[in-house]
């Protein structure tokens, strides 16, 4: 960690954003215990769907950095750079803002495809994983688990080697999407076990009008 950063000492940061997102787990929680199955289909379908939200908003403001990458094209990208650093009132010969203007002035044309390309196709899996999402698609939620889990060891990589505020709501994000869908894929798992051993034939009848309007699909 380096000197000057200016966050609360030890854990106690990291605590609070935990306790913000186990708030939101608590109020979308999917549950098969102690509730009918109209419930429990509607917080299930309110949950994924909010994370459907979330990647849309990611893939649509990565689709417009790639737009703004092929914006740049045949520009000198040193001298935009060094612009950008004197709009933003920031010292061009501080640390950061020197390695910004120094990747600008090696970064090629061809680079700037390539990077826009990379751009497009993070976009379109996201959106693609998003419209999976909001239509309730197992796929989309084992897509969701398995991408969000890659990304779990290198962020918690990042907060023991460099810890901030960033990376720490980034990480709690991550894992609170990755164990909400678990817990998601669990219930309906239990769901269809109980169905097949005949626990909840009954209450099942009552339920299936909910569950297919609510666009649940195990």
């Amino acid at each position: 960690m380096e000197r000057g950063q200016s966050f609360p000492a030890g854990p106690r940061w990291f605590r609070i954003i935990q306790s913000r997102l186990a708030h939101l787990s608590d109020k979308l929680a999917p549950t098969s215990h102690g509730m009918n199955h109209r419930v429990s289909a509607a917080g299930i379908t309110r949950g994924v769907r909010l994370i459907a939200v979330f990647e849309a908003l990611k893939g649509t403001l990565v689709l417009i950095a790639g737009f703004g990458l092929l914006s740049l094209l045949h520009h000198d990208l040193q001298a935009t750079a060094e612009r950008l650093v004197r709009q933003s009132h920031l010292d061009p010969a501080r640390h950061y803002p020197r390695i910004f203007i120094e990747m600008a002035s090696h970064t090629s044309d061809s680079r700037l495809r390539a990077l826009a390309a990379l751009a497009f196709f993070y976009a379109v899996v996201r959106l693609v994983e998003a419209y999976g999402l909001w239509h309730m698609r197992v796929w989309a939620e084992w897509f969701a688990i398995i991408a969000g889990s890659v990304y779990l060891p290198l962020e918690v990589y990042e907060i023991f080697h460099r810890a901030s505020w960033m990376k720490g709501m980034v990480l709690l994000v991550n894992a609170f999407i990755v164990a909400y869908l678990v817990r998601v894929r669990m219930v309906s798992r239990d769901r269809r076990i109980r169905v097949k051993s005949g626990g909840i034939l009954g209450d099942e009848s009552h339920s299936e009008a909910p569950r297919a309007r609510s666009g649940i699909r195990d």
